[in-house]
């Protein structure tokens, strides 16, 4: 073998070993990757059901209910909703006609389990997801830029009440 062939081979040897390398960093994250839907497409791909998910809207008016720590009320992307159940307390930013991130598994009834319930901080901001699926529909009614940056806070932070 020359020095040429035998540099070839080993960078043909490290290529492999990169490849290899990342396919099986991907493949241990794939199941540690969570989603971001709209509850339309939540809507529109039930074969979701008990996939690790996001979903992010505005919590529809009137839809908060409370039975002891349980918080049942829907998300809204203004033209489909889906109903979540979460167990636990909501962050005290947590209102009725806001922004909100649930992270959590679509049931196979159609309702959505919530783990995790992100409140904005912002009274302006909406994720651009939700602001690129209301325009689309034509229900966009905020400014042309809603903001940047996450804007949204955890569900440990206390206990927000149902508006009366």
């Amino acid at each position: 073998m020359t020095r040429k062939q035998k540099r070839f081979a080993i960078i043909i040897g490290l290529g492999a070993v990169v490849v290899s390398a990342v396919a099986l960093i991907l493949n241990a994250l794939n199941d540690q990757i969570v989603f971001f839907y709209s509850p339309t497409e939540l809507i529109e791909r039930p074969s979701l059901a008990n996939e690790p998910i996001r979903i992010g809207g505005l919590v529809e008016d009137g839809s908060w209910v409370v039975v002891g720590n349980t918080n049942v009320f829907a998300v809204t992307d203004g033209a489909n909703r889906v109903e979540v159940t979460y167990k636990n307390l909501v962050p005290d930013l947590f209102r009725e006609g806001q922004g909100v991130i649930v992270e959590g598994s679509l049931l196979a009834d159609g309702s959505f389990l919530a783990s995790n319930v992100l409140a904005k901080h912002d009274e302006n901001f909406v994720p651009k997801e939700v602001e690129a699926a209301m325009k689309a529909q034509g229900l966009w009614q905020g400014e042309e830029e809603s903001g940047s940056g996450s804007g949204y806070g955890g569900s440990n932070s206390g206990s927000a009440q149902p508006a009366q």
